[in-house]
């Protein structure tokens, strides 16, 4: 077996304020409760989009902690079957946004129901690249919602609030090509047990390596993950934040490279994007952090 390195990645960003927040909020009536995920979901797969996770979360909620404050509290994830991909072979690290989240929420003393997702701009500022292709991906997320919101209030979230913290972390393991897929294949059985052990499940996976043609890659698979808590405790004063949930880790290895990589976006885009700023919020979303850095880090180790 190889060598193992271990390398954390800060790619910490400038506290630069954008004239915009880094979310599309979509708010619409829904008193009779005729839109529902599955009517968005729908003009999402209309329009050129797979489905990662339908994940309804009140009855989780429920069991959990005995309440929930929504009539709907849904976390879509999606990926275009054209976009994402065309992104992903240009930008490894794209794939902590295959799939990208939607937010979907409703309040049981409101009759307004909610749709948040991320801006071009942000994901470009948290990949730390720029490219027209991200806003041709954006322009079909937001045409898919026009369609299936047709009489919403668009608007953004507030601008965002100062990073604290790098917006991916990242771990490298060393590998030899002779042994690349046996050591994979530990990495994802490091990977199920450390999240399983911090109370982390995985809604969904994709092997995004068997969707690309001519690929760059040896390996390339992406695990959506998720912790009830955190979602819960956020969702009690940022339900918007749901536009970063689940987040999904990485896990690449590129052809001619002697590494295997794994990153997922930090929780530093919640704090700062959907303006966190309760201590009950940000000290569950720091203490899942911490936990997934620990994971990735024994992983490597």
């Amino acid at each position: 077996m190889k060598k193992i390195l271990a390398v954390a990645v800060a790619l910490l960003m400038s506290a630069t304020l954008w004239a915009k927040g880094d979310l599309h909020l979509f708010d619409v009536e829904n008193k009779n409760g005729a839109i529902t995920p599955q009517t968005i979901e729908a003009a999402l797969v209309a329009n050129g989009f797979g489905v990662g996770v339908n994940s309804e979360m009140n009855k989780p909620f429920t069991i959990q902690f005995q309440k929930t404050d929504y009539k709907v509290f849904t976390l879509l994830t999606v990926f275009h079957e054209k976009l994402s991909f065309e992104l992903v072979k240009k930008y490894p690290q794209m794939g902590i946004f295959i799939p990208m989240e939607i937010g979907i929420y409703q309040n049981k003393k409101e009759d307004t129901l909610h749709v948040s997702v991320v801006t071009s701009e942000a994901l470009e500022r948290i990949l730390g690249v720029k490219d027209p292709l991200f806003k041709e991906l954006e322009k079909e997320v937001l045409a898919s919602l026009k369609k299936a919101l047709p009489k919403a209030k668009q608007s953004n979230s507030k601008e965002p609030l100062k990073v604290e913290g790098a917006l991916i972390t990242q771990y490298e393991l060393e590998v030899g090509e002779e042994d690349a897929q046996e050591m994979f294949e530990n990495v994802l059985l490091g990977l199920n047990n450390g999240l399983s052990l911090y109370g982390f499940v995985i809604p969904s996976k994709l092997d995004v390596k068997e969707r690309l043609k001519d690929s760059t890659y040896d390996i390339y698979q992406t695990y959506s993950i998720c912790k009830l808590p955190v979602i819960y405790t956020v969702a009690l004063t940022n339900p918007e934040a749901a536009a970063f949930a689940p987040c999904s880790i990485a896990m690449y290895k590129k052809k001619g490279e002697n590494k295997i990589v794994l990153a997922f976006p930090s929780v530093y885009n919640w704090l700062s994007s959907a303006n966190v700023t309760t201590k009950e919020a940000k000290e569950v979303l720091l203490k899942a952090q911490e936990q997934l850095e620990s994971v990735l880090a024994e992983i490597v180790e």
